[in-house]
Formats: structure tokens, sequence, C-alpha cells
């Protein structure tokens, strides 16, 4: 019977200190969200705005571009299709790369009688 007592003295001493464990609570929070916002523009943002970037680079390439594959190869752009690029890096040698593995735009082919056109 003792423990009864003493089990709801602690249940109403738990419900009289509620109001002020919600507040403390949110504050210890307030350092989590502090973090996560930064962590989102110091890290997410930047690396988001660079893929947004390269898959425009992507997209825009075409036939006589100069171009840096991930593998460090150069090349001329000599065929293109939705997923390979075809790269001339030597006199009549060539090698098809996937679209995704291409690193940088050097230069565009602005020339069109270079470019066969």
């Amino acid at each position: 019977m003792d423990f009864v007592s003493v089990a709801y003295a602690m249940g109403t001493a738990g419900q009289g200190g509620g109001g002020q464990a919600a507040g403390g609570g949110l504050a210890a929070f307030a350092p989590l969200i502090l973090m996560v916002v930064i962590f989102y523009f110091l890290l997410i943002r930047p690396q988001q705005k660079r893929q947004k970037e390269h898959r425009n680079m992507l997209a825009n390439l075409k036939k006589g571009d100069t171009v840096v594959t991930q593998g460090g190869l150069h090349g001329k752009i000599t065929g293109l299709t939705d997923s390979v690029v075809t790269l001339e890096i030597a006199d009549k040698v060539r090698v098809k790369v996937q679209r995704g593995y291409i690193a940088a735009l050097l230069s565009r082919g602005e020339n069109k009688a270079e470019n066969g056109e």
C-alpha cells in the first residue's frame, strides 16, 4: 500500500514539471537544428549546384567539343548518343566513354568546316 502512494506522488510531480521539460527539450534541439541548417548551406546546397551545372554541361555537348574525362583522357568529340560519347584522342584513335564520365569541357567546336558540317 505504501508503494501506491509513492507512485502517485511521483506521477503528480512529473506532471507539474511537464511544461518546463518541454521547453527545455526544445532548447536542447536548437543546436542540432542549427547544425542541420549550417550543413545544408555549406555542404548540400553547393554540391547540388555543382551537379546541376555538370548535368547541363553534359546535355549541351556537341560534336567537335574538346573534353576531359574523369580518367584524364583529353579528346575531341566525334560522335554522340544518349549515353555514349566517342572521343578522338589521337589521329585515327577513338574511344567510347559513358557520357557521365566526361569531367569538363575544355573548348567548344565552333569552326563548322573543321567539324565536318
